[in-house]
């Protein structure tokens, strides 16, 4: 069977809202600044986006807080050709521990990832529907080391089982990793070097 692609398929979507004339609404689920940089410079061409930083997984609370802050100062300094909002999602790192009771000893991208992104996603498809938005996706393929396929297979399952679409991508694609990077260093990101959870900083 031939592996999907991902990005094509988003071009296909975005192709269609040119076409059209549409600016439709997403709701984009951002784990960091840094990885939302490209991933915002280039969908707020086509949507009109609102960001959710929903990562309960994230460990120490001083290292969620300063996602969060870095994720704000990025909004406001960065130019979008449509406006770009945020929406802080409720920090209970409890919900993450029992999503992956069990998985603690899982290997990083295996077992407990899956369940990491479903519960993130989860969170990501609700606020969409409750919010009336189009689309609803993630920055998470953005990363080199996620994979498209199960984040785009999570993502897809759970947006029709709450009834909103979801929109495919593979960020890293077209070089997003790289502008990535050098969209952080422009802006002075930090950049932090673990996933989130306390299970990434040990690996």
């Amino acid at each position: 069977m031939n592996q999907r692609n991902y990005q094509k398929e988003l071009d296909k979507v975005i192709d269609g809202l040119v076409k059209e004339n549409r600016v439709p609404s997403l709701l984009l689920h951002s784990c960091c600044a840094p990885c939302s940089s490209y991933v915002l410079e280039y969908l707020s061409q086509y949507f009109e986006i609102t960001i959710l930083f929903y990562n309960p997984n994230i460990y120490p609370p001083e290292e969620y807080q300063a996602r969060v802050h870095e994720e704000e100062r990025l909004i406001r300094e960065m130019h979008f050709k449509h406006p770009v909002h945020m929406i802080s999602g409720t920090y209970d790192p409890d919900v993450y521990y029992k999503a992956v009771k069990g998985l603690e000893k899982e290997p990083e991208g295996g077992a407990r990832c899956e369940k990491c992104f479903e519960l993130r996603l989860s969170e990501a498809a609700r606020e969409a529907k409750k919010g009336g938005f189009d689309y609803f996706t993630t920055t998470l393929t953005i990363s080199p080391l996620k994979s498209a396929p199960t984040l785009n297979t999570i993502g897809e399952r759970i947006g029709e089982e709450v009834g909103v679409s979801y929109l495919p991508s593979d960020f890293k694609k077209k070089n997003g990793y790289k502008r990535s990077v050098e969209l952080s260093e422009e802006h002075g990101l930090y950049r932090q070097n673990y996933c989130g959870c306390v299970y990434s900083i040990r690996s």
